[in-house]
């Protein structure tokens, strides 16, 4: 399909110049362009000498011709002058063809000396053509140099350009990440102080403030319990003692005395291991 072919080669082409024009620089070019007329310069130069040596080539032919004529000429004379009429013929049957020769050497020359003025005269214009071109080439590259400068300033300046902006995101995500851990630094903390987090890491029993504080309110409550409980067994007793103290109203001191005595062995004999309640009233019996 010719509209489809004709297509596809305009969108390569398109994107050929695209990155062409991208990869291209322009100090490079006028760099390239400046050596290719210096190159011509030199094939200029080159074709010059080229002439110039075929032209000395002919000259050099030409005064060989020359010679030769005159050396032609004096033998004729002498055939003549010998009487050798023939011989003088011959001799000027050369000379006569040499001096075509000589005639058609100048006009060769000729041609070649015109060709070497042109040449030169256009290896001149050349030269001051490519002479203008370095003094425009190092204008345009230094307008060009601070035109870029002006607008990598710019683009710093403003931040829109590409490695500003890198710098640019590179900082912003170095912010998200500080503002990130900070953040994670104070949820720490705060579950660390309320005591969410239990510590693996230390020696001992591993309990956290929590365990601390009931282990802390169970003994308490124990040791509180103890206390009641002997305070009541205390209590008990006084009242015990109190009653034995007062006795019957009219005892004597004796009698108080010895029912001192026997409650004190009743109680002992209770105390006793082994004891009961049938051993303590035995020996309570002599007493009365």
């Amino acid at each position: 399909m010719p509209g489809l072919s004709g297509r596809m080669s305009t969108v390569v082409k398109a994107k050929i110049s695209k990155l062409l024009d991208r990869a291209e620089d322009p100090a490079e070019t006028l760099e390239y362009s400046y050596q290719k007329q210096i190159e011509l310069l030199q094939n200029v130069k080159k074709g010059i000498a080229d002439v110039v040596t075929a032209k000395k080539r002919l000259q050099l032919q030409e005064e060989k011709y020359q010679q030769q004529v005159v050396k032609l000429d004096t033998q004729a004379r002498q055939a003549l002058a010998a009487g050798n009429e023939q011989l003088a013929r011959t001799a000027l049957e050369r000379k006569t063809a040499v001096q075509t020769e000589l005639q058609s050497l100048d006009s060769q020359i000729a041609q070649l000396e015109a060709q070497q003025e042109q040449m030169t005269a256009s290896e001149q214009k050349l030269r001051a053509k490519i002479e203008q071109f370095r003094s425009r080439k190092e204008v345009i590259k230094a307008q060009y140099s601070a035109a870029e400068a002006q607008v990598r300033i710019s683009e710093a300046a403003t931040g829109v350009g590409e490695e500003m902006a890198d710098v640019g995101l590179a900082m912003q995500r170095a912010i998200d990440k500080t503002e990130n851990m900070r953040a994670r630094a104070d949820a720490v903390a705060e579950l660390e102080a309320a005591g969410t987090f239990e510590d693996l890491t230390q020696l001992g029993s591993g309990e956290d403030d929590i365990d601390r504080q009931l282990r802390e309110l169970t003994s308490s409550s124990a040791v509180d319990s103890e206390l009641e409980r002997m305070k009541a067994e205390l209590g008990v007793g006084s009242a015990a003692k109190g009653e034995l103290g007062a006795g019957a109203p009219g005892a004597s001191p004796g009698a108080s005395g010895e029912g001192a005595a026997s409650a004190a062995s009743g109680l002992d004999a209770a105390e006793a291991p082994g004891g009961d309640g049938a051993g303590g009233t035995s020996s309570a019996e002599p007493a009365q």
